[in-house]
């Protein structure tokens, strides 16, 4: 039965393995997520043959549960829902870090972890971490929810000076872990996790709007290691594995996501401990003449053009806007018009949000261009059709450095000869700063609807 079960949970750790290796490219997703489903049945099935395991209908009806109350969500959330419920799935994971960790604590027989009459130093060590990473998972993605699902303002500080608050929390936290492996404590455990659930709150609430994706990254990340931490705890040698699969990619792709937004991983993780993050991004907001056009204002340029850009971002995926943009680049490839689109690494609110949404559109993956590879090419577009971008296009990224978003890099829409802008309304983006590309000789504020908008633009293109 063991050499069974060691060879069945190898074969889930390639399942694993195989499925990050699709979701790496659009073209292999749906595989990628076919081998993940796959290798967490046979994971599941496994676990339920350990020898240990005993009450299997408790934790049938507990999986029955939990899989109607998954499928319900996961049914039933809008595209436009993707980021908060990704946010929200992460705190169960550092929850259960918790539980578990508690569990252990509490009933330390039942893990085996019993060395000389008491608790072996090395699970105290692992519960330590695992309620400091469970705590702070939790907390930090219930206020990513809450910021992603517009129930908390973007960014937002607690301390009058946070950076001596950061040194006494962490001096404090540090040695109450310790004192914590040293005795056992259930009391110090108790206030681990409650100052374990405080920092995360004050880590994850002062993150501006732009660097809300590379949050979402990294509270993956945390869940990954809180996870591992678990299986550390349990003496699951597959819950380690899969803990250190998630936990390693998502720490590899917020460092990425921070390389291509040119912002350092500390800065935005400990955003909140910086002076620089109490600068007030609504500051200095006046109100200046722009452009006003028409759908068939649009349509009448977009006619006798050669080349356009079109940049989706999150306004799109709230108007669900993708499809009949899909339709709208059909006419005008049909009439030789040369269409691609453009994509930032964080538009929309979690990484890949944009991606997601042209490949439900069956929109070509070779007509989609990252950052680096199409920014170039605005030099020489006739039109640049933003749809719901907002950020991601703002050239004070690279004018006004008391800007929350300065230095991040921006598509050049700006250099385009004509930019329409599709927008409900004048508001600021998400990371509250007004974008000066609205105000440009060559932008045409197009308000309204984004889908009704296209669907106008579509008409008059006939």
């Amino acid at each position: 039965m063991s050499s069974f079960i060691a060879l069945s949970y190898l074969a889930c750790a390639v399942f694993f393995i195989l499925s990050l290796y699709g979701l790496s490219s659009p073209k292999t997703s749906r595989m990628g997520n076919y081998f993940g489903i796959f290798g967490m049945m046979l994971a599941i099935i496994t676990t339920l043959f350990l020898p240990q395991v005993s009450n299997y209908y408790t934790i049938i009806l507990a999986i029955t549960i939990g899989g109607i109350i998954g499928y319900a969500i996961a049914k039933n959330v809008k595209m436009t829902a993707m980021p908060q419920l990704v946010a929200g799935f992460h705190s169960l994971v550092g929850l259960a870090a918790v539980f578990i960790a508690a569990s252990a604590l509490w009933n330390p027989e039942i893990f085996n972890i019993i060395e000389g009459g008491k608790i072996k130093t090395s699970s105290l060590i692992e519960m330590g971490i695992g309620v400091v990473i469970g705590g702070i998972t939790f907390t930090g993605s219930i206020v990513a929810f809450l910021k992603l699902n517009g129930n908390m303002k973007s960014t937002f500080t607690i301390f009058k000076n946070p950076k001596i608050a950061a040194k006494i929390i962490a001096i404090i936290l540090v040695i109450i872990t310790l004192i914590f492996i040293s005795s056992g404590s259930k009391s110090l455990f108790i206030a681990l996790a409650l100052i374990a659930f405080f920092v995360g709150f004050i880590l994850i609430a002062p993150v501006g709007g732009a660097d809300m994706p590379v949050v979402v990254s990294m509270l993956n990340s945390y869940s990954g290691w809180a996870a591992s931490g678990i299986g550390f705890t349990l003496n699951n040698s597959l819950l380690i594995i899969t803990g250190a699969l998630v936990g390693s990619s998502g720490a590899i792709l917020s460092y990425i996501m921070c390389k291509a937004m040119n912002r350092s991983i500390i800065n935005v993780i400990f955003s909140g401990f910086n002076e620089q993050a109490q600068i007030n991004a609504d500051k200095n907001k006046e109100q200046r003449p722009v452009k006003r056009g028409s759908a068939e204002d649009a349509s009448f340029v977009i006619k006798s053009a050669s080349s356009v850009v079109i940049v989706p971002g999150y306004g799109m995926a709230v108007a669900g806007a993708q499809h009949v943009l899909a339709e709208m680049a059909s006419l005008l490839e049909e009439a030789g018009i040369d269409v691609k689109f453009a994509i930032h690494p964080v538009a929309g609110r979690m990484p890949g949000h944009m991606n997601v949404l042209l490949a439900e559109a069956n929109i070509d993956y070779e007509k989609v261009f990252e950052l680096e590879e199409i920014n170039s090419e605005f030099n020489s577009t006739d039109i640049a059709f933003v749809i719901g971008a907002n950020d991601v296009t703002n050239p004070a990224a690279k004018t006004d450095k008391t800007s929350p978003i300065y230095g991040m890099p921006i598509l050049d829409v700006a250099n385009a000869k004509t930019v329409f802008f599709v927008k409900r309304s004048m508001a600021s983006g998400y990371a509250g700063v007004d974008n000066e590309l609205f105000f440009n000789d060559n932008t045409m504020m197009i308000f309204g609807d984004a889908k009704k908008v296209v669907e106008e633009i579509i008409r008059n293109l006939d």
